[in-house]
């Protein structure tokens, strides 16, 4: 991992590891969560178990027609989000404790506020089984525009529709802090600021001060390795 995201920073700088975080951020939030592995054999009690959380989600037929996603991976995927999320939700607190164990080299606390965020729909201050299936649908099952709409929706810090350039450097700025400093101790502080600068221009195709969602799909489409990135997850589960 570390070689990775260190030859995507060199090559394309922090803007394309950002893209690329979302995507593999999320495999590692999977893999806690217990829901890569299929191996665990089928089980219709996970439909009837519902009532010992505190937090009771749509039945599993629901969320078949309201995703991506057949029976059996909807309880595999309840099984592992259960087993972690005893009560049905995870709150911030509970997101940021969990990535801190996968960035215990760095201060990962406010790119996590804004994954919350992102997973959060509904802005009720917790992530509920609907709401990570629906994310995780549009991620893993969704086509290139859904994926980078949602990616997009990450960045929209304020959800106006549109990406600030300091909205782009919060983002940046997190990532940092949860990578570079310690990852990458010789560079300076002013560094995030610098890619933004650059990716923003490119970014910006009206020269408006602000990114729509038309031109971040459209950048991104014609960055390669954006592109890969978004077939990391086909075939996961």
């Amino acid at each position: 991992m570390h070689l990775f995201f260190q030859e995507k920073w060199e090559v394309e700088g922090l803007q394309t590891v950002g893209i690329l975080l979302v995507v593999c951020s999320s495999l590692k939030l999977m893999h806690f969560l217990g829901l890569i592995d299929l191996s665990t054999a089928d089980s219709e009690e996970d439909d009837f178990e519902l009532s010992t959380v505190c937090h009771r989600p749509e039945s599993m037929d629901k969320l078949q027609e309201q995703t991506k996603f057949s029976k059996k991976e909807l309880q595999v995927l309840y099984r592992g989000f259960k087993n972690e999320c005893p009560c049905g939700v995870v709150n911030e607190e509970n997101f940021k404790t969990i990535y801190s164990q996968f960035f215990p080299q760095g201060d990962s606390s406010m790119y996590a506020h804004f994954l919350f965020e992102a997973f959060d729909t509904n802005k009720n201050g917790s992530v509920s089984f609907e709401d990570f299936v629906f994310g995780l649908s549009i991620i893993l099952r969704g086509t290139i525009n859904d994926r980078l709409n949602w990616a997009f929706n990450l960045y929209d810090l304020n959800k106006d529709g549109c990406i600030t350039k300091e909205e782009m450097l919060d983002i940046m700025k997190s990532i940092y802090d949860m990578m570079g400093k310690y990852t990458y101790p010789t560079m300076q502080d002013d560094i995030p600021r610098e890619h933004v600068e650059s990716f923003f221009q490119k970014m910006d195709r009206n020269k408006d001060g602000v990114v729509t969602v038309e031109e971040f799909i459209e950048s991104c489409k014609k960055d390669e390795n954006i592109m890969q990135s978004m077939q990391l997850f086909d075939n996961v589960i």
